[in-house]
């Protein structure tokens, strides 16, 4: 049986998809997006569909995007638009799952739909749009999923270089006659980070990753905690010196990581003793997704 990695990622000048081939970097397809700026992309393979961010082209106009096609590119949908979301960042689901969830940046909120684009929900509110906008400590940027134990986890990245980055966990349904602006189940699990990005978590392996686009000497890395029911643990830096850190993706058994950077750089991490290696420099590049398959 042949077992064939291949990552997907957003190039933003021009804002495509683009499909590699982990083993020698070269790109296999491109799904041409055409316009904005895309930031999150998540692949279901047992549905054979992609689904992508876009955060548009201007955050005061508010058109931001959720949409989706198949793999080849064909049966293109926009399922989310028209002033329903701001600035998508990270997106994440799991397998078969019934809801899509990504984080709205200059809308400050976690949000959620289903797979079709139907009951746009708002989790968490940290802001009121317009008004706040403009306040990076407010803005939710990357997002993973813990089903098992029912939490969802995200960033605030916070002003650039400022170091004032959190991480967050809460639950992944919005409790009973509670308001996402007021939630009471939040926990903080980090803080005072350079500028925290895009998040995955394992709780097979009790473990969170994320990258970091902050300054040195913490920022621009790759990072990984323990992480259990107490919180966060142990935290450590892979590897530094990334220019402008953004996706991320790890494989199931935690042993390779994937980075990208708006330098254009994707890079291969072994996570157990930080060697990199280069797959491939294209165009400034934001989400990752890694898909497996077997013939």
């Amino acid at each position: 049986m042949t077992r064939n990695i291949i990552l997907h990622s957003l190039e933003i000048e021009p804002a495509r998809i683009t499909a590699l081939s982990v083993q020698d970097g070269c790109p296999l397809s491109h799904i041409d997006i055409g316009w904005g700026c895309p930031d999150g992309v998540w692949i279901d393979p047992t549905e054979g569909r992609i689904y992508w961010t876009n955060m548009g082209a201007n955050p005061s106009d508010a058109d931001g995007t959720i949409e989706s096609a198949r793999l080849d590119g064909s049966d293109h949908k926009v399922l989310v638009a028209n002033g329903l979301v701001v600035t998508p960042k990270q997106l994440t689901s799991t397998p078969g799952g019934e809801h899509l969830y990504w984080c709205d940046r200059e809308g400050m909120r976690i949000m959620r739909c289903r797979r079709d684009g139907s009951d746009v929900e708002v989790l968490l509110q940290t802001g009121t749009y317009p008004e706040h906008m403009k306040d990076a400590t407010r803005h939710c940027v990357g997002i993973t999923l813990d089903t098992s134990n029912g939490h969802l986890y995200w960033s605030q990245k916070g002003p650039p270089k400022g170091g004032r980055g959190r991480i967050f966990r809460m639950s992944l349904d919005l409790p009973a006659g509670t308001d996402p602006a007021d939630r009471h189940d939040i926990e903080l699990l980090a803080d005072h980070l350079p500028e925290p990005i895009d998040l995955h978590v394992s709780p097979a392996l009790g473990k969170l990753w994320w990258t970091d686009r902050g300054a040195a000497p913490d920022g621009n890395s790759l990072n990984v905690a323990r992480v259990d029911e107490h919180g966060l643990h142990d935290q450590q830096v892979i590897l530094r010196d990334l220019d402008e850190a953004i996706g991320l993706a790890v494989d199931a058994e935690g042993t390779l990581a994937f980075v990208s950077d708006l330098g254009g750089s994707i890079r291969e991490v072994i996570l157990e003793t930080g060697q990199a290696r280069l797959i491939t420099k294209q165009a400034p590049t934001t989400g990752l997704c890694l898909v497996v398959q077997e013939d």
